[in-house]
């Protein structure tokens, strides 16, 4: 009897299972939204080239450049290390992107994920906070440059710039103002080393390398100066009083 009841079950809901299967296949079928082995592969493509984003398009790149010039004009070798550095610059990005992320998530990935715009819409609305963000530190000669280099017409408005444009151009500047901060940086630890190897010199001490005797005097003037908080606090007010 119990085994009649079970076949008779399996019976009325065969239809039924294969009715629904259906529908929800040719749902399947007739969705915009990407499939799931493309989005996983967008994803990794995604997450190869975001080092590359970080170092290159965000405040990373000042920050590194301005820290490895401290490190080489204090004559330390390599502390700070490479690690503490990169993290440094790391948490200093994230600090001053921070509001840009969340305009780029608002503007971008919500829609998408409610499904109100297309892939190409959300790129575009999500970079518009990445291109304002850009515009602000970008000089209007690498501009120029790579308009030229491109053979684009001068847009009208500089959020009109793509970002093909406006990325290389941002390295550029942005590598010309770490090279700037730097050479300041550079200058009252070089005034130490000479006045160092001059009195090595006329003291008669040619075997003794000037650095040995000025490295002591440049850490002890960076910190009585209070170095870090005055190099790293210049460097996030450099972003934010643009």
């Amino acid at each position: 009897m119990r085994r009649t009841l079970l076949i008779t079950a399996f019976a009325a809901a065969g239809p039924l299972a294969a009715q629904t299967s259906e529908i929800s296949f040719g749902s399947a079928k007739s969705s915009s939204t990407l499939s799931v082995p493309l989005q996983i592969v967008l994803m990794l493509t995604l997450l190869t080239v975001l080092p590359a984003v970080i170092m290159s398009v965000t405040p990373f790149l000042r920050i590194t450049v301005v820290l490895h010039f401290l490190r080489q004009a204090l004559g330390t070798q390599s502390t700070p290390s490479n690690q503490v550095l990169i993290g440094l610059g790391l948490f200093l990005t994230l600090l001053i992107m921070q509001p840009v992320v969340i305009d780029i998530y608002h503007a971008g990935w919500e829609p998408l994920e409610s499904g109100k715009v297309t892939w190409q819409q959300a790129f575009d609305d999500g970079s518009k906070p990445l291109k304002a963000f850009l515009v602000r530190y970008v000089r209007e000669k690498d501009v120029r440059l790579f308009l030229d280099i491109t053979h684009a017409p001068a847009p009208q408005r500089p959020s009109d710039l793509g970002l093909s444009v406006l990325m290389p151009a941002y390295i550029l500047s942005e590598l010309k103002a770490g090279f700037q901060i730097g050479a300041v940086l550079y200058l009252p630890f070089l005034v130490i080393d000479l006045v160092v190897a001059s009195i090595t010199v006329s003291v008669g001490m040619m075997q003794l390398p000037p650095i040995m005797l000025s490295a002591p005097f440049k850490i002890l003037l960076f910190v009585l100066v209070d170095g870090w908080n005055l190099v790293v606090g210049s460097l996030v007010k450099s972003f934010y009083s643009t």
